[in-house]
C-alpha cells in the first residue's frame, strides 16, 4: 500500500489474543479486510502438526518424536477465494483440522517448547513487514511483543461453547455439556503451561464478548487500530 507521494503508507501489527472460542479468528479475518492487512491465524498452525501428529500416531508426550516429525513438515497459510487455506507440506488440509479431535488435542502438543519455538519464529517473519493481524495466545505477550495493538478477547465458557458448538458438523458426536467441559479443561492447560502460558499482555485492550456481535468487536478493534495509524500517517 502506498501514499498519494509514492512513499509506502505507515502498517502496523495487531495482536489479538484469546482462549478457545472467543471469536477471535473470525474477527481478526474481519479486521484485516477492513485494513487491507494480512491474516495470520496461528492456532491453525498448531492444528495443522497435530492433525499430522495424530495421522502418523505421535503422541504429544513423546517429544522427540513429535520435533523429528516437525522437521520433516512446511506449513503454509494461502490465502484463498474463501478465506485462508492451510497447506501441510503441499496438502489443503484446512477442513480436516478443524475436527473434534484436533481440538481436544491441539493444546497438549503446544505446550512443547521445541514445536512453539519453530511456529513462533515462522510467525514473526511473517509480521516483519507489518501489517498484519495474527492471533492466538500468545501473540502480544511472546511472538509479537512490540506489536501496536494488543488484542486480548475474551468471553464466558459457556458462550464459548456455544459459539463452538454452531460450527460443529451434525456428524461430531458431543453436547453442549460436554464441550463446557473441554473448553474449560483448556482453557486450564493453555494458562498453566510452562512455555508461553496464555496471559492477557499488561499493556492490551481486553474486550469481553459475551455480549458483542462479531461485527461489533471487529469494529472496536479496527476503530484502535485507526486511531493509533491517524497519529502516525
Amino acid at each position: 500500500m502506498s501514499s498519494l507521494n509514492g512513499e509506502r503508507e505507515f502498517r502496523i501489527n495487531i495482536a489479538i489474543d484469546g482462549p478457545a472460542g472467543a471469536g477471535k479468528s473470525t474477527v481478526a479475518r474481519k479486521v484485516a479486510k477492513r485494513l487491507s492487512y494480512v491474516y495470520v491465524d496461528t492456532g491453525a498452525m498448531y492444528r495443522a502438526v497435530t492433525w499430522d501428529m495424530l495421522n502418523a500416531g505421535i503422541e504429544a508426550d513423546d517429544e522427540a518424536a513429535v520435533l523429528e516429525r516437525m522437521g520433516l513438515l512446511d506449513v503454509e497459510l494461502v490465502p484463498g477465494e474463501d478465506g485462508q487455506r492451510v497447506r501441510l507440506s503441499g496438502r489443503d488440509v484446512t477442513d480436516e483440522i478443524r475436527s473434534l479431535a484436533v481440538s481436544r488435542t491441539v493444546s497438549r502438543y503446544a505446550q512443547i517448547e521445541g514445536l512453539r519455538a519453530e511456529l513462533s519464529a515462522a510467525q514473526r517473519q511473517m509480521a516483519l513487514r507489518k501489517g498484519v493481524v495474527m492471533d492466538g495466545r500468545d501473540i502480544g505477550t511472546t511472538v509479537l511483543p512490540d506489536a501496536e495493538v494488543k488484542i486480548f478477547m475474551t468471553a464466558t465458557v459457556e458462550e464459548r461453547a456455544l459459539r463452538r458448538f454452531r460450527e460443529l458438523p451434525e456428524s461430531e458426536a458431543i453436547t453442549l455439556q460436554q464441550l463446557e467441559r473441554e473448553i474449560a479443561e483448556r482453557d486450564e492447560l493453555d494458562r498453566n503451561r510452562e512455555v508461553s502460558p496464555l496471559v492477557c499482555a499488561e499493556d492490551a485492550i481486553v474486550l469481553d464478548t459475551t455480549l458483542m456481535s462479531i461485527e461489533e468487536v471487529a469494529d472496536a478493534i479496527a476503530s484502535e487500530a485507526e486511531r493509533i495509524l491517524a497519529r502516525v500517517n
